[in-house]
């Protein structure tokens, strides 16, 4: 397999493809035409980009970023008069408002993070100190059972209609990226065939951040349940760092090693994509062609692909 650089994310009724410091949104829209919105992203010449580890932090505060972005503007399409046509001085008070919005939503989403996978973990592990004295077995089950939640929320939020479609977007997006980098022409029919799983996929990440968060935690030590507390919380950064470098090689990688280390993540992609239909699929194939040129990509890489 030739590792074609692209990716993406499910949006509201579409999906989301980005090449670079281009992006594309394909959103279906109630009447059954695609609509195709392509923008550029900032800061991709920036020098943080080119550091091992610091890149990881910045790609994962960027793709939050976006990832908000794009879920509003999509849902945009879908409000009772959808998206009209503004003046300028309009256009900047949406995006004032927008901005706003977002930056909130960014706020509470981290703050219920830090609650929910870090706080409470940690306060269930010092109550199962009570009963256990090894301090490298209470960060084990602190560990576990931050997992134990991610994936009960993974479980209990893919029950909603409305994200049981994203997921579909989801495996649509992963689909059109698998039948690119396996070297088959971007069609339905072929798309429909890929896998629904990709290694390089948001789902594998964030699981290898909390197992490598297991490993690192281990060796936090402190009496203080503060500065416990506080040396995790400015450990997540160099974790996300650590594990966006690990999806980063085995999305380019075929050793059978990585191939193992890939199978937790892969395995979770089961609950976070589904089958997508043929409509889907057409989005997900919109979104590609927006950014990327998958033709001369296979030109280029003839009797690379496997």
């Amino acid at each position: 397999m030739k590792y074609s650089g692209i990716g993406g994310q499910a949006v509201m009724e579409g999906v989301m493809m980005r090449n670079g410091e281009n992006y594309a949104v394909a959103v279906r829209l109630s009447d059954g035409t695609i609509h195709v919105d392509k923008k550029k992203t900032k800061g991709q010449e920036s020098i943080a980009y080119r550091i091992p580890i610091v890149r990881g932090v910045v790609n994962f505060i960027n793709s939050l970023v976006m990832g908000m972005t794009t879920l509003m503007d999509s849902a945009a399409y879908f409000e009772e008069d959808g998206p009209k046509e503004m003046t300028p001085e309009e256009q900047k008070k949406k995006d004032k408002k927008d901005k706003a919005e977002m930056t909130v939503t960014l706020l509470v989403s981290i703050v219920l993070a830090i609650v929910i996978f870090l706080l409470l973990p940690y306060y269930f592990s010092r109550i199962m100190g009570r009963f256990v004295e090894s301090q490298t077995l209470l960060a084990l089950i602190e560990g576990v059972f931050r997992i134990a939640i991610f994936i009960a929320y993974v479980l209990a939020i893919s029950m909603m209609d409305d994200i049981k479609r994203v997921f579909m977007y989801h495996g649509a997006e992963h689909k059109c990226i698998n039948c690119i980098e396996h070297g088959l022409e971007l069609n339905v029919e072929n798309v429909r065939k890929s896998s629904k799983q990709h290694k390089r996929c948001g789902t594998s990440f964030l699981l290898f951040v909390l197992l490598v968060s297991v490993v690192v935690f281990m060796f936090i030590r402190f009496d203080s349940p503060v500065l416990q507390l506080l040396c995790r919380l400015l450990l997540v950064p160099v974790i996300a760092g650590i594990s966006y470098e690990f999806i980063r090689w085995a999305g380019r990688s075929e050793n059978k090693v990585v191939q193992i280390l890939s199978k937790p993540g892969l395995w979770l992609q089961n609950l976070t994509t589904r089958e997508p239909d043929d409509a889907m699929i057409e989005v997900g194939i919109a979104s590609v062609e927006a950014v990327f040129d998958w033709k001369k990509f296979q030109d280029e890489n003839r009797g690379a692909f496997v």
